[in-house]
């Protein structure tokens, strides 16, 4: 094999042609798999696409939160598209090998959207959080603005991390082996096969990890629990029921990212060890399911959307 070899602060950085993605290596029903996610993602770009046409060519619905809600379409849509295109190649048409600049794009585009994803739970849990708890208030604390300046911060330092963790990867030789053991360029098994010390890139990972799921998960906690403080405390029972249901399509969102992601890290952290492709298998399904689900559940669950849906669907049998 032949590498690039670049002169970097007087050492030799080696830089291979690319990987070759290894994972699933004794599961029987690969191809079957990668077709059924071949669906997700067909269903995630079309239920997503809808759901943003919906809100951005009804004025009455460019509120806040469902500003919120188009900020999540869009990052499902970039989420899967960043996997599942890649895992169609690599099992299905049993093209492997990934190049060098291609996979740092595809570390790159994935870890953008999975954090951006944790911290649009949060922001929408935001949102709930002002209309049941200061809804007096709300025409103040949760605008457009507002709404606008959450999502862009939360975009600015997910890119600006992403970049980070891209730049210091460039740093590192691999002279050995360009195995990939997942189910795409997935960072920590790629920064593994390096020569060089990879301390850093174990430290960026790990703390990235953490923060970015347990930071929105924690804010959204406290916010459910200041919200059924808020309820309790409502004179009228109907009215309190009302608010919750509100939270409802929200609730089923949190549940669907998170007790996935945490069930496979505990098992891993606490339970022994697992399969190898039973774990990439998990971790697929984790980052996969969830944009596929979560438009499906807004356009069933949000009263506005399923309106707006049905009244153009209506329209287009009423014009044909």
């Amino acid at each position: 094999m032949s590498f690039l070899r670049t002169a970097l602060n007087d050492s030799l950085i080696i830089h291979p042609p690319g990987f070759y993605i290894i994972g699933f290596q004794t599961f029987p029903f690969i191809s079957v798999y990668i077709i059924f996610l071949a669906v997700v993602y067909v269903v995630t770009v079309l239920f997503n696409s809808f759901l943003i046409y919906i809100i951005a060519f009804n004025p009455c619905l460019h509120t806040p939160k469902f500003l919120a809600v188009i900020n999540l379409a869009v990052i499902d849509v970039i989420l899967n598209t960043s996997v599942i295109p890649g895992m169609i190649k690599t099992f299905l048409l049993k093209d492997n090998f990934v190049p060098f600049n291609l996979c740092l794009v595809q570390m790159c585009v994935y870890y953008a959207a999975l954090p951006l994803e944790s911290y649009a739970l949060a922001i929408l849990a935001y949102d709930r959080l002002i209309a049941i708890c200061f809804p007096l208030r709300q025409n103040s604390f949760n605008t457009l603005r507002i709404m606008s300046c959450m999502v862009s911060l939360s975009w600015v330092y997910a890119l600006s991390v992403d970049i980070f963790a891209a730049v210091i990867m460039t740093r590192l030789s691999f002279c050995d082996s360009v195995r990939v053991f997942s189910y795409f360029c997935d960072y920590a098994p790629v920064f593994r096969l390096a020569c060089n010390d990879f301390t850093m890139h174990w430290t960026v990972a790990s703390t990235g990890l953490i923060v970015n799921l347990m930071v929105p998960f924690t804010f959204i906690l406290l916010s459910y629990f200041s919200i059924l403080v808020a309820v309790f405390r409502m004179k009228s029972v109907s009215n309190g029921i009302k608010a919750l249901t509100t939270c409802i399509e929200h609730l089923i969102l949190v549940a669907v990212y998170y007790i996935p992601i945490f069930i496979i890290f505990l098992i891993g952290l606490y339970g022994g060890t697992i399969d190898p492709d039973q774990r990439v298998l998990s971790l697929s399904l984790a980052s996969c399911l969830p944009p596929c689900i979560n438009p499906i559940v807004y356009s069933l669950k949000t009263k506005e959307i399923k309106t707006r849906a049905l009244a153009l669907i209506r329209k287009n049998k009423i014009g044909t």
